[in-house]
């Protein structure tokens, strides 16, 4: 008997997040080319995400967080060079022995080299994860990838878990680029929520209907979807979708036979890699 295919996710992380500015999920289902969103959901506490990730599921999800710090790094920092290891040691941190002993490498290095990239960092066009601020993707990374682990969900390439339940690093902005290559489609900042960013939100979803992308899917929305996409100012939800749709094309590379979802086989192992890159 054939399985049944699974639930998509995509996930718009926050490290902080609270009512006014939640955790949004997209939920979503892939039939051959077509991808149909089911439902956006929100989360006020990583507490609330972390219990709805260990309930038992059968789900394909991305997530907006970078699941592996550069591999140049944890070396000079003498960290474990094991992803579990390094991941267990690095959750152990504060925030603010994280910012300290980041900018300490940082300040020994020179003018345009300060940060330490992956090796995904170059082809996904994402800021290395080792940032604490603008954005502070290592604080992400600290926040999200424990909730991961003891969720017990499998991360392909990185770490064995439970092979119904998979999450893949991705990133919304791969795929938001390829549409509006510089434009851009959202913003935190009210005064900067202007009508060329609307217009952006709008190509951008019509691309994304059509199947103008590279990923060669069609998304399908509601009426009421397509307007509480095209209306989120700040993009959560629009990004939610993006992460969805990153995870249906991995859905699909599995569903041929990959059974690292299209992640490269070379991917370093402590590093991870962002799912379409």
């Amino acid at each position: 008997m054939q399985c049944p295919p699974p639930l998509l996710l995509g996930v718009d992380f926050s490290s902080s997040p609270s009512r006014r500015k939640p955790i949004v999920m997209a939920l979503g289902e892939r039939s051959g080319a077509r991808v149909r969103l089911r439902a956006l959901e929100a989360f006020d506490t990583l507490d609330a995400l972390g219990r709805w990730l260990a309930a038992p599921g059968h789900w394909v999800g991305g997530f907006d967080l970078p699941f592996g710090l550069p591999r140049e790094l944890v070396a000079q920092l003498n960290w474990p060079l094991v992803w579990e290891d390094c991941m267990q040691h690095y959750r152990q941190l504060t925030r603010a022995q994280i910012r300290d002993t980041f900018a300490a490498f940082c300040a020994a290095r020179p003018v345009g080299g300060k940060f330490a990239h992956r090796a995904t960092d170059l082809p996904a066009g994402s800021s290395p994860s080792m940032k604490w601020v603008n954005p502070p993707v290592a604080y992400m990374l600290h926040a999200g990838v424990p909730l991961l682990l003891d969720a017990g969900v499998h991360l392909p390439g990185l770490h064995a878990g439970d092979p119904a339940r998979v999450a893949l690093e991705a990133y919304p902005g791969l795929l938001a680029r390829e549409v509006l290559q510089r434009r851009s489609y959202k913003s935190d900042v009210r005064a900067q929520q202007t009508s060329e960013r609307l217009i952006a939100r709008k190509d951008l979803v019509t691309a994304l209907e059509l199947g103008r992308t590279r990923l060669g899917l069609q998304l399908q929305l509601s009426h009421a979807q397509r307007d509480a996409l095209v209306d989120d100012a700040r993009g959560d939800r629009l990004d939610a979708v993006l992460c969805l749709l990153q995870a249906a094309w991995a859905d699909a590379r599995h569903a041929a036979g990959d059974a690292l979802y299209g992640l490269p086989p070379a991917l370093d192992p402590l590093e991870g890699w962002i799912v379409t890159a």
